[in-house]
């Protein structure tokens, strides 16, 4: 069993920046599959950006690329997303995930099987 908790949430303005972190305890292991998703309210919830250990890739839904960037710490067992010029259209519960198998092409949500309970950013004036 893998357990996430994810930190750092909060309120920015508008081209400001926030820090995410996600511990992960229990089974872990560092060649699981991490990924960030989100969801606003009223929405579905949607693939962000993760990190695949076994090839060293990262990929980032479009909406985000060039301002977010997921990497992690090995050691600590601890995956980040580093925000940055964060806009009012990213206010959203951001969740940790993490994949055992690794087998999906890493974008969809039900190829995750651990879960955070989430971390609320509200980018707001």
């Amino acid at each position: 069993q893998v357990q996430l908790v994810e930190s750092g949430g909060g309120l920015v303005q508008p081209g400001g920046s926030l820090r995410l972190s996600c511990l992960a305890s229990g089974s872990f292991l560092n060649l699981y599959t991490m990924a960030w998703f989100r969801q606003a309210p009223g929405k579905e919830r949607e693939f962000v950006a993760y990190s695949r250990w076994t090839s060293g890739s990262t990929y980032y839904v479009d909406s985000v690329k060039g301002r977010f960037t997921i990497s992690r710490d090995n050691a600590k067992r601890t995956v980040y997303l580093q925000m940055n010029s964060l806009k009012p259209e990213d206010t959203a519960v951001y969740y940790c995930a993490a994949d055992k198998f690794g087998r999906g092409e890493g974008a969809t949500r039900d190829e995750y099987e651990y879960w955070g309970q989430g971390t609320q950013v509200t980018v707001s004036s």
